[in-house]
């Protein structure tokens, strides 16, 4: 288990984390949102012992990040934010020196480099310099190194950031397959990151803990939760969708002759709009029920609008 409780940063007068705790378990992937500045990579840092807190602890499966922190360190492979390596060493110079440093040698430190290289599909570029590489590959090679140790905790700073979306399936896939037995916090502000591998998600603003919950559980807090749209042949009466009952509203989409009927809290909507439509026999091409939208939760939360 990974604890954080009350951690705190401040620089001179900021306060870059603030009060900030929360749990996470094995077989968890937690998605770590929030906006830039918000303090996403001052707590990966502070988590991984690279930055000590003002105060508040951490602890990697029992061990304390600033008493044990080489024990701590042990646990973790770590991404950080734009993947530092030695740009002058070639990528398979780079991950045989990480294997030797974590105290692998000869066949055991041959067998973990080559297992990386092929999760992350580096062959191609083995020979190459890092300085040569391009921005993606640059981040696959970080991330190369953060599980050649087979670490029980990973933590990933934007471990997405500059790939192709082909790039960014297969490391998802990648973490996926890793995450039935370890720890995954994945730092980022990109939204579609968290329903796609994520179990949980914690949002932060300003250093503080605005919420934390499933993808769905969050969704379920936007006011698109239960909203029902649909793209049709004509025109379609908004007034008459307006006052089914349990409609909190209708909205136009961009799209021509698409209407997004919103339901209240705790209300399901399908049924009637399903009833007025065969009543008033629309011709509709597209129906469908909204689970949320995390970009607008997302959006209040930051905002500190009350969702």
């Amino acid at each position: 288990m990974i604890e954080i409780r009350n951690l705190t940063k401040r620089f001179a007068q900021h306060t870059a984390v603030d009060n900030l705790s929360f749990r996470v378990q094995q077989g968890e992937v937690l998605g770590f949102l929030g906006p830039n500045g918000a303090g996403k990579s001052t707590t990966m840092k502070m988590l991984t012992g690279f930055l000590a807190p003002t105060s508040g602890t951490a602890s990697i499966l029992g061990f304390d990040i600033q008493q044990d922190t080489l024990k701590a360190q042990r646990q973790i492979g770590y991404l950080p934010e734009g993947a530092p390596c030695y740009e002058d060493m070639t990528v398979r110079g780079f991950l045989e020196f990480i294997a030797a440093v974590r105290g692998y040698q000869g066949a055991e430190k041959r067998e973990r480099v080559a297992r990386a290289v092929a999760q992350l599909e580096l062959e191609p570029v083995l020979g190459q310099s890092i300085e040569t590489l391009s921005k993606g590959f640059k981040r696959r090679v970080g991330l190369a190194q953060a599980i050649l140790h087979d670490p029980k905790v990973l933590i990933l700073d934007e471990p997405t950031d500059g790939l192709d979306p082909n790039q960014k399936h297969q490391v998802r896939k990648l973490i996926q397959s890793l995450a039935h037995d370890k720890i995954v916090i994945i730092s980022t502000h990109i939204l579609e990151e968290v329903s796609a591998v994520c179990t949980r998600a914690v949002v932060i603003g300003q250093g503080r803990l605005l919420a934390d919950g499933t993808p769905l559980e969050l969704e379920s807090r936007s006011r698109y939760h239960q909203a029902v749209t649909l793209v049709a042949d004509q025109a379609l009466d908004r007034q008459a969708l307006a006052a089914l009952p349990g409609v909190a509203g209708v909205e136009e989409n961009a799209r021509e002759h698409s209407l997004s009927v919103l339901a209240k809290p705790g209300e399901v909507i399908l049924p009637q709009v399903n009833g007025l439509i065969a009543e008033r026999g629309w011709k509709v091409s597209e129906l469908n029920v909204e689970r949320g939208r995390l970009d607008e939760v997302f959006r209040s939360l930051t905002r500190g609008e009350v969702v």
